[in-house]
Order: C-alpha cells, then structure tokens, then sequence
C-alpha cells in the first residue's frame, strides 16, 4: 500500500497540539465524542488515509479507532477536509451534495463543527 501524502496530514498535526491546550480541553470536553475521518486523496473511497480524532481522551490518532465504533465517521477528499476544517465548506452542505459521507450517529456527527479546529491565527 503506498503511503498517500494528504494536505490534511499538517491540520491533523496542528489539532494534536491544539488539543493538549487550555482552548482544546474545553473543546474536547464540550464534544467528548470519537470521530473517524477517512480522507480521500481524489475520489471517497479511494487510497483512503484514516485518522481518528478522539475528543473523549483529547488525541488525534492516523489510522482507525481502536476503542470500538467511533460516534461518527465522515468520509471526503483532502481538498474538502481542509476547506471544511478552515470553515470556508459547510459541513450541512457538503453532506447534501456528497462531498461528505457520514456513517455512525448523525446527533453526533452534528456536534462536529469547524470550532473543533484551532484557527490559523492561535497557532
């Protein structure tokens, strides 16, 4: 399997941080829910990357989660994950259009905001 460089891979790292802070641990005790992200390079579906952002224990692990079923699980390409985390795609929208696949609970998938990621200007 050939290792798939995604744009994402930096926001997924920058979250991992985010969550160890102050700002972070409200969030995550706000959310307390496990989500799966499975980002597509091209096309949903395809060469696949999966990180599991866990914000029960507050960590951002790549590959899937290991404590069972996440609450949710969103399935998009690398462009959308990054417009999506930059809050410039509607999650509601992306979803209506297919640009976003959800499996799991959609209460919970609902829960999932852009607020959940640090903004470019606290880093």
């Amino acid at each position: 399997m050939a290792t798939t460089e995604l744009k994402s891979d930096a926001i997924f790292e920058l979250l991992k941080r985010f969550l160890g802070t102050e700002e972070g641990i409200a969030v995550k005790n706000k959310v307390n829910l496990v989500y799966q992200f499975n980002i597509s390079p091209k096309k949903i579906g395809i060469d696949e990357v999966i990180y599991t952002i866990d914000l029960k224990k507050g960590e951002v692990i790549k590959g899937q989660y290991e404590g069972g079923k996440p609450d949710a699980t969103f399935s998009l390409k690398d462009e959308d994950f990054i417009k999506l985390a930059n809050g410039k795609l509607n999650p509601q929208i992306a979803f209506m259009r297919g640009a976003l696949k959800v499996k799991g609970s959609l209460s919970a998938a609902q829960k999932f905001t852009p607020d959940i990621f640090p903004k470019p200007a606290k880093l």
